[in-house]
């Protein structure tokens, strides 16, 4: 097997009623869990990352009072807060690797992460021998982006599952997707093509 599965940021924070909800978060979880349940054992790795900012501090100016919502953001996804946790809708009991990134730094892709280990996502995907990723997560136009963008600059084909991402917004949603598929990523729906 040559092909891992992202799972960005499906965590309480990011959906309904979290401090950075994404309107269809729960639902997302719920579907990742779901393709988990059918698919799970055809990936060399399933990667699922957190958002794990330090308490008490503004991690590097991501965390402000004032947030400007494209910088700069509202507390979230704090180290052992319910908030960081992941949605209970998702099963994570077929990950193999759980990352966290933001640890006292601005952090948006999966690739700036580490697992608790120290290993990067980077040295994962060269130490399985992984060619192709799948992503799918929170949020769309986001991290979700940016993770997809860092596994296309690592060299790896990329697809994103549209019915397993949910974003912020639909303009900035639609606008990461069509720079995702001119930056090579494939776009499609996860029932409808073969592993």
């Amino acid at each position: 097997m040559s092909r891992a599965l992202f799972i960005v940021d499906v965590q309480n924070d990011f959906t309904e009623g979290g401090a950075l909800a994404v309107v269809g978060g729960d639902a997302v979880a719920q579907r990742i869990s779901d393709y988990l349940g059918e698919h799970a054992g055809e990936y060399a790795l399933i990667i699922a990352s957190r958002d794990w900012h330090d308490p008490d501090s503004d991690n590097g100016g991501h965390i402000s009072e004032a947030p400007d919502f494209v910088d700069t953001w509202p507390v979230h996804c704090v180290a052992e807060s319910f908030g960081a946790e992941y949605d209970p809708g998702f099963d994570f009991s077929a990950v193999s690797h759980h990352v966290k990134k933001g640890q006292g730094v601005p952090a948006y892709s999966l690739f700036e992460g580490t697992t608790d280990e120290g290993q990067s996502v980077a040295a994962l995907l060269d130490e399985h021998g992984v060619l192709s990723v799948d992503v799918t997560g929170l949020a769309t136009d986001h991290c979700v982006r940016a993770s997809a963008i860092d596994a296309i600059e690592h060299g790896r084909r990329v697809r994103i599952f549209t019915d397993l991402v949910a974003g912020v917004a639909p303009a900035s949603s639609e606008a990461a997707l069509a720079e995702l598929a001119h930056a090579g990523a494939e776009l499609d729906e996860s029932g409808s093509s073969e592993i």
